[in-house]
């Protein structure tokens, strides 16, 4: 990551309250200490699609606030001090939102949620969007084995 010039390198990790993306933020702000950079965490919403339901449902839901408050709960269980870290809220669908967040950085970095045998060797569609689609180079990070939550075989 470094490109010869006094620039800071960026990080760019996508949270979702998931142990994945802890992982990776986790990951994100060790390869920031490393490498004397900055790490963006940026997480997503967006209204959920009510196809019919009245939106009157969702009126007293602050979208943006809980996952505000999520994004500061992961970047407090990832980091030892809050480390390197800002905190981004975007609103649209992740898959979207993460490219485009980490355009111009050095390093994209997404969890991976393994979910048994035959899927732990897939992406999710989130991350497989950001390998694919991606403008910087991507990481994936699986939960460490102690992290996973567990699994019916």
């Amino acid at each position: 990551m470094d490109d010869g010039t006094d620039r800071t390198p960026r990080i760019v990790a996508g949270v979702d309250g998931s142990p994945a993306a802890e992982e990776a933020l986790r990951w994100a702000v060790g390869q920031a200490r490393l490498a004397g950079g900055t790490v963006d965490a940026v997480i997503a919403w967006e209204y959920p699609a009510t196809y019919g339901w009245p939106a009157p449902i969702l009126e007293d839901v602050d979208f943006a606030d809980d996952a505000r408050r999520c994004l500061a709960e992961a970047v407090g269980r990832a980091t030892d001090d809050g480390g390197p870290v800002r905190r981004i809220v975007v609103q649209g669908h992740p898959a979207a939102a993460l490219p485009d967040a980490a355009d111009g950085a050095d390093l994209l970095v997404v969890g991976n949620r393994g979910h048994g045998a035959f899927t732990e060797a897939l992406l999710g569609s989130v991350g497989q969007h950001c390998v694919h689609h991606g403008r910087c180079p991507v990481v994936v990070v699986r939960p460490a084995p102690d992290r996973e939550p567990a699994k019916d075989r």
